[in-house]
């Protein structure tokens, strides 16, 4: 063990913020991982975390049971597409943009007929 570190983390849910403390050990020395640098290890990490919540969760990737060739990495593909254009809808999460399409599925018509921005 290296180093000890106390992560403080705010955010907002359902109007109310949420202050959680965590902490941590790592076997990297100070040198070779500074605060700055382990903040950004943990930043990296959940959000990937967070990508993959929505897919595996939002978006049931985790019930499929596709295993074979190359059909789990073109529905993983979809997802993603599904979840870009479900984010364009403007209801503020993916959850809540499918109840939006479930209630109006003209919605989902409107949202494919956008022009799309691609960033390099």
């Amino acid at each position: 063990m290296q180093q000890v570190l106390r992560l403080q983390r705010r955010r907002r849910m359902n109007g109310q913020e949420a202050v959680e403390v965590v902490y941590g050990i790592t076997s990297r020395n100070p040198v070779a991982a500074p605060p700055d640098a382990l903040l950004g290890y943990t930043r990296a990490h959940w959000g990937i975390e967070s990508r993959h919540h929505i897919r595996d969760v939002t978006l049931g990737e985790d019930r499929c049971r596709v295993r074979r060739g190359a059909a789990p990495r073109v529905l993983a593909s979809l997802r993603n597409v599904a979840a870009y254009l479900l984010r364009t809808l403007g209801t503020g999460t993916i959850a809540a943009a499918v109840r939006t399409i479930v209630a109006t599925p003209e919605r989902a018509l409107a949202a494919l007929n956008q022009p799309v921005s691609i960033s390099e």
